[in-house]
């Protein structure tokens, strides 16, 4: 029954969409429908709301659309979402103010004389709109409305010049910012989750094992990543529209003729250009470029294009008036000032402690005051002129508003589509699938392509994506990234907006068209953009590195950038690192060896050791990389072998499964038939039966599994876990010959700072003989705080804690402090002997030789990757690994 109810739900969902009806309410109003029509039935017949419920039942639904709606509006930690009325507000701002008007204008006649220049010049100003704007709608109009007739004028081809312009209005949804990515990163973070469980359950199953290696879970993506995995296929995108065209004009020149400019090409068109296409340039490097240098968070961004939209819009909108630019003009030269003042003086406004220090905090007080004034004022100028302000908020609170009850709705629809047993019925069918993740990818791709004729890019991105995402994200065979997954969806949905009957490009085109256009001519358009479109996808399909790569790099070369320990980097890491060791061996190895001659007799036992062995496990390091190549070239031979057999099992193991949930299904009915009247357990010798067939089904399955697996799957196994072995003994040495070179160069180097810090312990004995107890013990824990800095000290710093507490007990004893105290400096002369020596005989040719491992032997103990180590890394980490024969 809980199919017959599934059906109801789709079938409500279809009619409703349809004919019509506001997709913010024919979301929720199906599910609603459907749930409480299967609830109603539930108790009717059954006795039970819940009887007609593959998983739970409505109280569970209920529960499931609170716990949607605290996310999305309530939870601290869900914040992406806060992204998009700001960016939101900056797109429409930035199309009210006519800034999007000039971009054509100027840019048609810049294009204007190259073959096909006209209808390149649309895809350009498109790109710069959708990195500006990403409003399809208003782009496409604005661009229908001025460049559509100018085309025409010039014997543009009716169905180029309007499959160019509704094509090129789309890439606000590809290109970032844009409001599809955002969704696709809210929905992908959950996604994410549940995947994550699902590999984890896959690896229990297949290995026995309770815990997953960490470096085999699936990483999950934020708006910003996604902004970034966009940024290269967008500009993919925007590349073959501008080749097309121009391969057109070549081909056919009388479909997009060059376009004769009246005007001059002299320094006042230049200096036209440029104040044109400046600030929208700026503008996005300020917004992407502070999310790329992880100056800001994609919230902070989308603010920061909010207020530089307004103050573009305050200045575009009195353009040919006096004093137009002086709102601009004071904020530029209000962030130039506090860029400069951040720069030649830190600001903190919690540690003044100069005259220096307040009057660098009263410049920046200043200076944030008067771009505060800049914004103000061109947010009154807006507000004034044309009633711009007032338009745009409430446009934005429109767009906003829909797009939060549309996720609501989605929310409550996927919910009563869980709870109905479609989530399992979706997996069962693709997982079912032979051939793999790629043939469950393309099946996944084609039905979200068929549903962009139909659907909106929001519907499909909060409803179909929540029930497939987990399934392809959990596949180890791929393992692909949720960026990848996401920008890939994106790229999919894009298309949408121009597929017939519903692409809304294709209406936004048609309103503003001349009736000289016919429909069909923008229809057949579109065809060739379309395909493009779907080219695009294959190519980013083909080399993921495209999306994963900024990401990556991005990751890892920031401030918070994971240290090379980091379990996921280790693979990559270790294939770029044996690389070095093939090309520096020879001088590695000299190295080591100059360095195991050096003189350690004069420094303490424990560091004579600690070193001595270190440079003997620096020379073991390349013993131990051919031991991990053995082990992992045993691995891959096996490995052809293997996976037929592997992929065989686990398809048979997953059916039985299946067959152990239904199973179970069947005897918790019979369970509940128990205590039912008599016409009701009329039904149990069926049902009886049913387990009796079920359970012969999955003896037949058990008898289907190859004799040789037990032994193949031991051998392999037992390969994989002297991989691993080999792995760790690998990095336990190369750890345990970097560390104590470490210590001991950094202890070495501190000689001047514990030499100078004598004086201030020996001025400690005329503190106790003279000084008040309070102030003797605070000038204690100043010389500790100093001594605690300095590397190697803790002897002597305990020494004079000792000090500290027989002065501070209950009967102080000045004595014992005087006696704990020579006893620091008899320890402090000790370690001054032999680190003077060290410093003078030692330290150089230890720094040398330090310098020659750390970025290979000594590289997993640094705190971050080197610059060149990461574009290495990221290269290994933007290919998708298949980590299949681990399941």
């Amino acid at each position: 029954m809980e199919l017959v109810f599934l059906l109801l739900l789709i079938v409500l969902m279809i009619w409703a969409l349809g004919s019509g009806f506001p997709v913010a309410f024919s979301l929720p109003g199906s599910a609603i429908l459907a749930i409480g029509a299967a609830a109603f039935f539930g108790w009717l017949i059954a006795g039970d709301p819940s009887a007609y419920f593959a998983q739970g039942g409505p109280v569970q639904w209920l529960t499931a659309g609170v716990t949607n709606f605290r996310g999305i509006y309530w939870e601290v930690e869900r914040d992406t979402l806060i992204a998009i009325p700001l960016f939101v507000f900056m797109g429409i701002m930035l199309q009210r103010s006519k800034i999007a008007e000039d971009l054509l204008v100027t840019m048609a006649q810049l294009f204007g004389p190259v073959p096909g220049g006209l209808g390149i010049s649309v895809v350009f100003v498109g790109a710069l709109l959708a990195a500006t704007t990403g409003i399809v709608g208003a782009t496409v109009v604005a661009m229908g409305l001025i460049s559509l007739p100018a085309m025409m004028r010039n014997n543009y081809s009716n169905s180029l010049a309007t499959g160019t312009i509704a094509a090129s209005g789309t890439l606000g949804q590809i290109i970032p910012p844009s409001i599809v990515l955002i969704i696709l990163a809210d929905q992908l973070a959950s996604a994410v989750d549940q995947a994550s469980t699902t590999r984890k359950a896959l690896y229990k199953a297949g290995t026995g094992q309770i815990s997953m290696p960490s470096e085999f879970d699936i990483v999950s993506t934020s708006a910003g990543d996604m902004f970034m995995g966009a940024f290269v296929p967008g500009l993919v995108l925007v590349g073959l529209y501008m080749v097309f065209i121009l391969v057109i004009s070549l081909l056919r020149p009388h479909l997009a003729p060059a376009v004769h400019f009246d005007g001059k090409y002299d320094s006042r068109f230049l200096r036209r250009v440029l104040l044109i296409l400046v600030p929208p340039l700026t503008l996005i490097f300020v917004v992407l470029g502070s999310i790329i240098m992880g100056i800001a968070t994609v919230n902070q961004a989308g603010a920061i294009g909010a207020v530089g939209a307004t103050i573009m819009a305050g200045y575009r909108l009195r353009e040919g008036h006096r004093g137009a630019y002086r709102p601009a003009m004071l904020s530029i030269a209000s962030v130039v000032a506090l860029v400069m003042i951040a720069n030649i003086h830190p600001i903190n406004i919690k540690n003044i402690d100069t005259g220096t220090d307040a009057f660098v905090l009263v410049l920046a007080i200043v200076a944030a005051a008067a771009f505060l004034v800049s914004v103000v004022w061109s947010g009154w100028r807006a507000f004034r002129i044309e009633d711009t302000l007032r338009g745009v908020m409430v446009e934005t609170a429109k767009t906003t508003a829909l797009v939060f009850i549309i996720l609501l709705g989605a929310a409550m629809l996927t919910a009563a589509f869980r709870g109905f047993g479609g989530e399992d019925l979706v997996k069962d069918f693709l997982t079912g699938l032979s051939g793999g993740f790629w043939v469950q990818f393309i099946i996944v791709m084609g039905v979200i392509f068929v549903l962009g004729f139909f659907l909106d890019f929001i519907e499909i991105a909060v409803v179909v994506v929540p029930i497939v995402a987990p399934i392809l994200l959990a596949e180890p065979s791929a393992n692909i990234t949720a960026v990848w997954l996401g920008v890939m969806i994106g790229l999919n949905i894009q298309t949408s907006f121009l597929t017939p009957p519903f692409g809304f490009a294709l209406f936004y085109l048609r309103g503003v068209a001349p009736k000289s256009v016919r429909t069909i001519e923008i229809y057949k358009g579109v065809v060739a953009f379309i395909c493009l479109q779907l080219v695009g996808l294959a190519i980013v399909g083909a080399w993921p590195w495209m999306v994963n790569y900024l990401p990556n790099r991005i990751s890892l070369t920031s401030d918070t950038a994971p240290p090379p320990q980091n379990p996921k980097l280790q693979y990559c890491l270790e294939a770029s690192l044996f690389q070095q060791y093939d090309a520096r061996e020879t001088e590695i190895l000299a190295a080591i060896d100059t360095a195991g001659r050096l003189d350690l007799s004069y420094l303490p036992k424990d560091l004579q050791a600690t070193t001595a062995k270190a440079f003997g496990q620096a020379a073991k390091t390349f013993e131990l990389v051919e031991q991990v190549r053995a082990a992992e070239a045993a691995v891959a031979a096996k490995a052809d072998a293997y996976r037929p057999a592997l992929n065989q099992v686990r398809n048979l193991q997953r059916d039985m499964r299946r067959i152990d949930v239904e199973a179970e299904e069947i005897r918790s009915r019979i369970a509940r038939l128990s205590s039912a009247s008599d016409e009701e357990k009329a039904d149990l010798p069926n049902l009886e039966a049913r387990i009796g067939v079920i359970e012969a089904g999955k003896k037949d399955l058990e008898a289907q599994i190859p004799e040789s697996w037990a032994e193949l799957s031991k051998t392999m196994q037992a390969l994989q876990q002297a991989e691993d072995k080999a792995r760790k003994l690998y990095r336990r040495n190369v750890d345990a010959a970097y560390a104590p070179i470490g210590e001991i160069v950094t202890v070495v180097g501190a000689t001047d700072r514990l030499d100078a810090i004598r004086g201030d312990i020996e001025a400690l004995k005329d503190i106790v003989r003279n000084a008040e107890i309070p102030e003797a013990v605070k000038k204690f824990k100043a010389i500790e705080k100093a001594v605690g800095q300095i590397e190697g000290a803790k002897e002597i710093r305990k020494l004079l804690s000792k000090a500290r507490r027989a002065l501070k007990a209950k009967v102080p004893d000045p004595d014992k402090a005087l006696d704990f105290i020579d006893k620091a400096l008899e320890a402090h002369a000790r370690e001054m002997s032999w680190r003077s020596q060290a410093k003078n005989e030692l330290l150089p040719d230890l720094e040398a030789y330090e310098a020659t491992i750390r970025d290979n032997i000594g590289l997993r103990q640094q705190s971050r990757l080197p610059v060149k180590q990461v574009k290495e890394i990221v290269g290994c980490l933007s290919q998708h690994r298949d980590i299949s024969l681990y399941f």
